[in-house]
């Protein structure tokens, strides 16, 4: 059972942090006393999970706009540099934002789409964890969590684009944890939510009942458990919520 306060004095920097799983993960990790930095693209929606956070009491969060679509070498440098600046390290990284991409037949898949898509959610990942490194490196016990999916395990007909970048992730995530092997202050897994009540899976299964679906809260202890020093010992690993 983790402990109220088992984030306390941890700076968590959250992406998409905005809507969903993000937005449910950024309020679950300032709940246990957590400094969370809200990025994403939209101002709007992170000044919502701003306010909820506000309103709850938590510790003030703050925001950096980030659009991973356009988004060059200085803009992932200014972020580091912030962090630094600020805060001295970052002892936990959640990469929750991505996009669905097509669901389309390779045969017809849109390749401005597939490329956009792979950018997003694999190339601009593998770019924040690698400009952001030296301040986890200042960390004691960094943790950095990847979003994976079950059709990042087991490829399925139309997801396309999405899932291999999902299959990306789990590669991506299984090399930096065997990379940093013998460093036990940094580690690297991997989280698949699974099917939850989110605006992608709205998009992915247009007539699916959300009744029947798991909200993003639902699912936070193993966000929780993964960021905490609970965990300090998993490495490597893909981990299912459900």
């Amino acid at each position: 059972m983790l402990s109220d306060n088992c984030l306390e004095n941890k700076v968590i920097l959250v992406t998409g942090a905005g809507d969903g799983i993000g937005k449910a993960a950024a309020i679950s990790y300032a709940s246990h006393g957590a400094k969370v930095i809200l990025l994403g693209k939209t101002l709007f929606n992170l000044e919502n999970t701003y306010d909820e956070i506000i309103k709850q009491g938590y510790e003030d969060p703050s925001i950096s706009l980030l659009d991973l679509s356009k988004a060059d070498g200085s803009d992932y440098d200014d972020l580091r540099d912030n962090l630094a600046n600020n805060y001295k390290h970052l002892d936990g990284l959640l990469l929750n934002a991505s996009i669905l991409g097509d669901r389309s037949p390779i045969e017809d898949y849109d390749i401005s789409v597939w490329v956009q898509t792979l950018h997003i959610n694999l190339t601009a990942q593998f770019i924040l964890v690698k400009t952001l490194l030296p301040v986890l490196h200042l960390s004691n016990k960094a943790s950095v969590i990847f979003t994976s999916s079950g059709v990042g395990k087991i490829g399925k007909a139309f997801w396309g684009a999405y899932s291999v970048s999902k299959f990306g992730i789990e590669g991506l995530s299984q090399i930096l944890s065997n990379e940093h092997s013998n460093d036990k202050s940094i580690r690297f897994n991997c989280i698949n939510p699974g099917a939850i009540d989110t605006k992608m899976r709205k998009a992915a299964y247009p007539l699916e009942n959300p009744m029947n679906l798991l909200k993003p809260q639902d699912i936070m202890e193993k966000y929780l458990w993964l960021m905490s020093d609970d965990s300090s010992d998993v490495f490597g690993q893909s981990i299912d919520c459900q």
